[in-house]
């Protein structure tokens, strides 16, 4: 009984129910994944967290992020300090504002 609601539903061909697994299986693989973005309130702490990368000052409203040295580093109250390498990969971008 169990069979023929199967085959009701995928039609009679013996590979149906494996093609429909796979292509439900194989429908995420494609995606993006994006690193998840860790904010912070200081400079030092998103230091701690990423040694090894530039810390910037992410701008959350305007998408854009803003390296040290750049005249809104670390201001305004919708942002926060997060790795250069997280904001890249979470898809915002870096601002042109000040750099020569």
């Amino acid at each position: 009984m169990g069979d023929e609601r199967l085959q009701s539903c995928f039609g009679k061909r013996p590979g149906g129910l494996a093609l429909v697994a796979v292509v439900m299986l194989g429908a995420g693989i494609g995606e993006a994944l994006a690193t998840p973005l860790t904010p912070f309130r200081y400079e030092a702490q998103a230091q701690r967290h990423c040694p090894h990368d530039q810390v910037v000052w992410l701008d959350f409203r305007k998408g854009i992020y803003y390296a040290k040295g750049q005249k809104r580093y670390g201001q305004g109250f919708d942002g926060s300090f997060v790795c250069r390498s997280e904001a890249r990969e979470s898809f915002y971008r870096r601002s042109l504002l000040g750099l020569r």
